[in-house]
């Protein structure tokens, strides 16, 4: 693929890219784990589930069928207890916040594209009051397949009345990323749970510690030079 001028548009994954909260939700899906006899360990979550949708995720887990009723109860025994832990903590990533104003300064669309349930969504987006930063954002519910395929970064381009290939979506996982690059899109791996070689070789164009610290090639891509690199890089 070859790299644009510029890029219009910039999508984010919220969980463990616009906030650093991912050592919450495994936590809760270890302990909602082992109250059900399963032997699971957060590292399984973070390499495997990240960005799927709960009723992905459930039934691989449990190894069966799930009934709706019971996926919804186990669900929201989940997700309460992880509110529960991150809560305190709840805090915007580093540079998200200059990063994220800057972009809006020069034009560009924004979007949120998050497998988070809705209560999850509130607690960060509205917690934070961020959620008005964003022309969009496009939850689990409303797309059939959750990351690694393409369908909820579609679907957010489509919103944003932007074609894919002039996006750059910000993503932890490598669910994440193969679905960004699924979608025809330019990928940047935050690496707050997976390393940068392995974002890398998921398919990321570029991979940094946070927003404070995006690599100078990307800063040209979004606003034509190099000279405010956020980080000084």
């Amino acid at each position: 693929m070859a790299l644009p001028a510029l890029l219009h548009a910039a999508i984010f994954d919220m969980d463990g890219t616009l906030v650093d909260n991912m050592r919450f939700h495994s936590e809760a899906w270890v302990s909602l784990s082992r109250r059900l006899g399963i032997d699971a360990t957060a590292e399984r979550f973070e390499r495997e589930f990240a960005g799927k949708k709960n009723e992905e995720i459930l039934p691989v887990l449990l190894g069966r069928a799930v009934a709706p009723e019971e996926l919804a109860q186990l669900a929201e025994e989940k997700e309460t207890h992880y509110r529960k832990l991150y809560g305190p903590h709840l805090g915007l990533m580093r540079g998200a916040e200059a990063f994220i104003s800057r972009l809006r300064s020069a034009g560009h669309r924004l979007a949120v594209a998050t497998a988070a349930p809705p209560g999850n969504r509130t607690l960060v987006l509205d917690g934070l009051g961020i959620r008005s930063l964003f022309s969009r954002v496009v939850g689990a519910e409303e797309v059939v397949r959750g990351k690694p395929a393409p369908d909820i970064f579609l679907t957010a381009a489509r919103h944003l009345e932007v074609a894919p290939s002039a996006c750059v979506v910000f993503e932890d996982a490598v669910n994440g990323i193969l679905a960004a690059r699924s979608a025809g899109m330019f990928a940047v791996g935050i690496t707050t749970t997976t390393p940068p070689e392995v974002l890398r070789e998921a398919g990321a164009h570029w991979v940094a510690a946070d927003f404070a610290t995006l690599p100078p090639e990307l800063e040209a891509r979004l606003f034509g030079n190099t000279s405010r690199a956020v980080g000084g890089r």
